[in-house]
Parts: structure tokens; sequence; C-alpha cells
């Protein structure tokens, strides 16, 4: 029994290990195909997201919201509840954290950043609890549900930052900056590290105690391997998947509050570049555990923040890293196939 335990843990390392060098190497192929070298690309790639403090802190500050709105995901998903709403999700607790800057500039920081982190994460909550709603008391699919809701909140964002929130000295679609006393305090001099990661990560630690150490968790988790059996034993179907979507769009709003008070100073459509739909990805490398999470962020964190410069100084196409991305995910989704094909042969 314990060869089993210790087989099974090491194959929640293993396995994404592999997936992740398996795409590396037919993402080679494709770069190869494109005409160019690489062995250059990725060195050009990797020594920009982790090669320098510079690097690594950028990756680390792309990777926070990765992180939050993947944690999130890994709640609901750990519940069979497949929401991809976190992109829109993020937009609305960036622009709630932008609101309750811009309205109440007077407070200190000690009052105010934890004000904007609660109203942020409501905002992101709310959200999914659309969703929520409408999967719990009437059984829609949450999946087109939560694909809906990122359009309206992305065009609901973009009538108050074009609108009533516009800052009017400059000609983009943006709010006036937000008072300084909103800043997130910089962790790192002279780099753009923010405590927004260190939020992230604590929030990665709070799934994990929440899953696996609380009854709360042991609800969550029941309902996603046997929604029948949970109910049976008294657990409410409707109310559970109320409370994982509740956490998990107030986890991405987190992620959109850190992005504003973080790294833009502003609210904007783009604090986030499809973070939410990436974060899907983060969770899904992690093999939906909150602790991989932290790793599977970063890992993504820095194929984003080094595909830049490899277009600049490769001349590969960014997009290649995209294509790096979806392998990853097919390369996990085959090997936990084979996995569970070998189990149920066994």
């Amino acid at each position: 029994m314990k060869f089993i335990s210790l087989s099974s843990r090491g194959s929640r390392i293993l396995l994404p290990a592999i997936s992740v060098i398996g795409a590396l190497l037919l993402g080679a192929v494709f770069i190869v195909i494109s005409g160019h070298d690489p062995i250059a690309a990725y060195s050009i790639l990797f020594l920009e997201a982790f090669g320098s403090v510079s690097g690594l802190a950028d990756t680390l500050v792309k990777a926070a919201p990765l992180l939050l709105a993947g944690v999130g995901i890994v709640i609901a998903y750990k519940s069979s509840v497949w929401t991809i709403g976190a992109e829109g999700q993020i937009l609305l607790g960036g622009l709630a954290a932008a609101w309750v800057a811009l309205s109440l500039p007077g407070l200190p920081s000690i009052v105010l950043i934890p004000v904007i982190m609660i109203i942020s994460f409501v905002a992101g909550a709310a959200v999914a609890m659309i969703a929520g709603v409408l999967k719990a008391k009437l059984n829609v699919n949450e999946i087109i549900t939560t694909l809906m809701l990122n359009s309206i909140v992305t065009y609901f964002v973009l009538f108050w930052v074009s609108g009533p929130l516009k800052d009017p000295g400059v000609g983009y679609n943006q709010t006036e900056r937000v008072p300084l006393a909103a800043y997130l305090p910089i962790i790192l001099p002279d780099t753009r590290l923010h405590a927004g990661v260190i939020i992230a990560i604590m929030a990665a630690i709070f799934a994990y105690v929440l899953l696996s150490r609380s009854a709360l968790g042991y609800r969550i988790k029941a309902v996603g391997l046997s929604p029948r059996a949970a109910k049976y034993a008294g657990i409410s179907i409707p109310r559970n998947i109320l409370i994982v979507m509740f956490l998990s769009g107030g986890l991405a709003g987190l992620a959109g509050m850190g992005e504003v008070l973080g790294v833009s100073r502003v609210m904007m459509l783009d604090i986030s570049p499809g973070y939410g739909y990436t974060a899907i990805l983060v969770a899904l490398l992690a093999r939906l555990h909150p602790i991989g999470t932290i790793f599977s962020s970063f890992l993504f964190a820095g194929l984003l923040n080094g595909s830049v410069t490899m277009q600049r100084a490769a001349g590969v196409p960014s997009s290649l890293v995209y294509i790096i991305q979806a392998l990853v995910v097919i390369f996990v989704l085959a090997s936990e196939y084979v996995t569970r094909t070998k189990k149920g042969g066994g």
C-alpha cells in the first residue's frame, strides 16, 4: 500500500513534468518548420523569463493573476463545476478596485487596500454567482453562462472606462490613476514585484487547507466525485455549487485588483491579456492541486514573459507560446487518459 501511495504521489509531479517536456519538444519541431533555431529561441525565452532578478520579478508579477484565478478554478472543478468565467471576473474585480480607490482617495493605505480587496472579491464573486444560481436552481449549463458573462462584463467594463470613469486627459479608454495610498507595496526594490504575489500564494495555501483539512472541502470533493452519493449523504448540491462559484469568482476578482493596484495603476480592458483563460490551463497542468498551481502558474507566466523577447531577438512568432500552452494541456489530458486506462485494465 505504501508503494502505491508513493507511486501516486510521484505521478502528480512526474506526469506534468513529462507533459511540459513533451510540449517543448514538439514546439521545437514547429520552430524548425518555421525556419528558426529552437535552441536559440528557447534560450532567449528562458533567459528573459528566469535568467535575471528583473526577469524573475516580471514572471512572478504575471504569475500572480494566473495563480489567483487558477486556484479559484481548481476549487470549482473539484466539485465538477466547469466554470470558464474567470476572465470577466478579473475585469470586474479590477473595475471595482479602481472605482473604490478613486472614490475614497483620502483613506490611508492600511484601511483603503483591505476595503478594496473585499469589494473586488465580492465583485468577482457576484458575477460567478449569476451562473451559480442558474446552475443550482435551474440546472443551466455553467460553461455557456460563464462564457456569455465574460462578454457581458467586458462591454460593461468598457462602458465605464470609456464613459463615467474615463480619464479626460488621455485618449485611451481608461480610468484616472488610482491614488498612491491604493498602490500595493513593492516587495523587491527596483522591480515591479508587488505584494499581490504574496496574496496569490496565500490563496493557494488557503485552498489546499480548505480542500484537504476541512469539512467543507470534503463536501466539495464528494460532490465532484459522485453527486448522487453526496446527495444520499445529506450534502446539498445547490448549496455546494453556490459556495464554489462564490470562492472561484472572488479569487478571480482579487486577481483583477492586483493588476490595477500593483501593475497598471489604472483600470482598462488590457489589464488581462487572457489571464482568465490561461488560468484554466494552469489548473489543468497542476492536476487540480492548489499547491501545484503555484508552479504551473510560474511556468505559464514565464512563457508569456519571454515570448515577446523571443519574437524580437530570434524572430519566432510569439503566438508559438500559445501553441506550446495548448500542447501542454493535450499532453496532460493524454497522460491522464493513459493512467486511468491502465488502472481500469489492472
